[in-house]
């Protein structure tokens, strides 16, 4: 059961991604909301069967999820928006506990975390071979097929993006605790394969997510390892590499014909061109406007002129926390997101070196992407905040021979 919790939580974690294949974009059902159930049925029960140890580093950033829930609930009174308040609500509160704590559950029991990572390398390799080999066979097309919602699309193509950036990380973390040279040079192979892909798709903030977790998550293994040396090497390659590609393409933009990431790249200002800049401004401005208390929970993009557009939010986690809740908003959200990063590292310190290199390979892509990208509904943030607060969490199972000896 717990391996199989392992698995569904990947598959939860990712189902947008799978979703955007040629092959599972036409299942007869949700796989979202199979995922989930599935998860629900299998989680409880090792869960149940375990001893919980729990970290004090962990009590404050989970008292600030809780609070920040309740007064988003609150601040949905003063809301000018409808539609977009009822969506949000229902993930901001419903599913996002629920999110956190799957993340804790997972992080919190080893072999939940390694068959959690193994899935996301299959994901990642699935999401890889599918994208290049749609493309490659016109069976995927950049911007959509024709009457195709271009917003669902560019969405689909982000989080493609993210479960190969966290694939090719756990590749590399799997040549870093590699003890021979061939299965080393392997799994370094695959990461660099999975890595060539992320340009191919267009996501930007994936290319992103890809060097901050392909040069983090190795570098904890080795630097746990006592490689102190290669740890402080690794994430300087990783980002002179990104630089040296990054730069050959903007000194000639012919280079980049073919791999869309680069492509949008060179076509300027990436906040600009993005759109995420003005959104940003004026989230800035209408959550200034609005304090103390804040627009009201989804009152963003009717305050900012673009009616119940919920695909118009922020795209920055604190400053859309910050213009819809107000300064308690803005406070609740840095102590769960921001005190959980910082808990987090602490953490890491002192778990084992695969929990906290895999937890860092799965949490670090999402991270950027909350900053730059994604609502406070989004349910990949929570389980990765789930996931991060969970290092501080151990389920050690019952003897049940003791425990009958005990009478208990």
């Amino acid at each position: 059961m717990t391996a199989l919790a392992g698995i569904f939580a990947a598959i939860l974690h990712f189902a947008g991604a799978l979703k955007s294949t040629p092959l599972l974009a036409a299942l007869p059902f949700d796989l979202t909301a199979v995922a989930a159930m599935a998860l629900l049925v299998v989680l409880p029960l090792p869960a149940l069967a375990s001893d919980w140890h729990a970290d004090p580093l962990i009590a404050l950033p989970l008292g600030a999820c809780g609070a920040l829930w309740l007064w988003l609930v609150l601040a949905g009174a003063w809301s000018p928006s409808t539609g977009i308040l009822a969506a949000k609500l229902q993930d901001v509160v419903l599913l996002g506990p629920v999110m956190l704590a799957a993340g804790l559950a997972i992080a919190a029991q080893d072999r939940a975390l390694a068959h959690c990572a193994n899935a996301v390398l299959a994901i990642g390799a699935v999401v890889a071979a599918s994208i290049a080999w749609g493309l490659a066979t016109d069976r995927i097309v950049l911007g959509g097929l024709p009457g195709a919602s271009p917003d669902q699309t560019r969405v689909q193509y982000q989080i493609a993006g993210l479960a190969i950036a966290s694939a090719a990380a756990l590749a590399a973390v799997r040549a870093a605790e590699a003890p021979r040279v061939f299965p080393r040079l392997l799994w370094l192979g695959f990461a660099f394969g999975l890595s060539a892909v992320v340009l191919l798709p267009g996501g930007r903030a994936a290319l992103l997510a890809l060097a901050l977790a392909l040069a983090t998550a190795p570098a904890i293994a080795l630097w746990r390892s006592a490689r102190r040396g290669l740890a402080m090497l690794w994430p300087a390659a990783v980002l002179l590499a990104t630089a040296a590609v990054l730069a050959m393409v903007l000194a000639d933009p012919p280079l980049a014909t073919g791999l869309r990431t680069l492509e949008r790249l060179s076509e300027g200002e990436v906040a600009q061109s993005s759109g995420r800049l003005p959104l940003w401004r004026a989230a800035a401005e209408k959550g200034g406007e609005a304090m103390p208390w804040g627009l009201g929970t989804g009152g963003f993009t009717v305050a900012a002129g673009h009616g119940e557009r919920r695909g118009l939010y922020p795209h920055n986690h604190l400053l859309e926390a910050m213009a819809e809740g107000g300064l308690p908003g803005l406070v609740l959200w840095l102590i769960a997101f921001g005190g959980g990063g910082l808990a987090a590292v602490r953490l890491g310190a002192q778990a084992t070196v695969a929990r906290a290199a895999r937890v860092a390979a799965l949490a670090l892509p999402v991270a950027l992407s909350i900053m730059v990208s994604t609502d406070l509904g989004n349910r990949m943030a929570w389980f990765a905040l789930g996931l991060a607060l969970g290092l501080g969490l151990r389920a050690e199972p019952r003897h049940v021979p003791a425990l009958r000896q005990a009478g208990l």
